[in-house]
């Protein structure tokens, strides 16, 4: 008898349904514009300065980027300093947010989150894979463990091999 038949591949069989979040990585470069550069000796924001500079700056080249709009000087910057940015960028960017990189990822995977049907997933025994090229941000498997609860039968993160449970529900 060869030893390959008595193999039994259970992961094959268990019927678990993978799932990568990194097929909802969103699309488009990202950016992050600080607005530090603005500030005069990185500490204060000049109104006549900054406004000068929105008018002026070319706003086109982010076209189609996720732009998330933010300040790593340790300055108080009045919101409405923001609200000019988001404006000029809006007819451009594809999206805008106030945040760090962190923040930008996390609103994007959101949003290509909302527009996924989870009800597919319905009584699945899913399991989000944990680890790929691609990252994801944590605040991802978050909202997709948020998501999955209400249709899934169990919910596991991993590989198949080897998975740490999440839910199972109780039938």
């Amino acid at each position: 008898m060869d030893i390959q038949e008595n193999i039994i591949n259970k992961v094959a069989q268990s019927n678990l349904v993978t799932l990568d979040p990194a097929a909802f990585y969103p699309a488009g470069e990202r950016v992050i514009y600080d607005i530090k550069d603005n500030l005069y000796m990185e500490l204060i924001l000049r109104e006549k300065d900054f406004r000068e500079f929105v008018k002026q700056h070319d706003w086109a080249q982010y076209e189609g980027k996720n732009v998330g709009v933010t300040c790593t000087a340790d300055a108080i910057v009045p919101a409405w300093a923001y609200m000019l940015l988001a404006n000029r960028l809006a007819p451009y960017a594809r999206e805008v947010v106030f945040g760090d990189a962190g923040v930008l990822e996390t609103v994007l995977f959101e949003k290509e989150l909302a527009k996924a049907d989870f009800e597919q997933y319905r009584n699945q025994r899913i399991v989000l894979k944990g680890c790929g090229d691609t990252p994801v941000p944590t605040s991802a498997y978050v909202e997709l463990t948020k998501r999955l609860t209400p249709v899934a039968k169990s919910l596991m993160f991993g590989e198949p091999c080897s998975t740490v449970p999440i839910y199972k529900r109780k039938d």
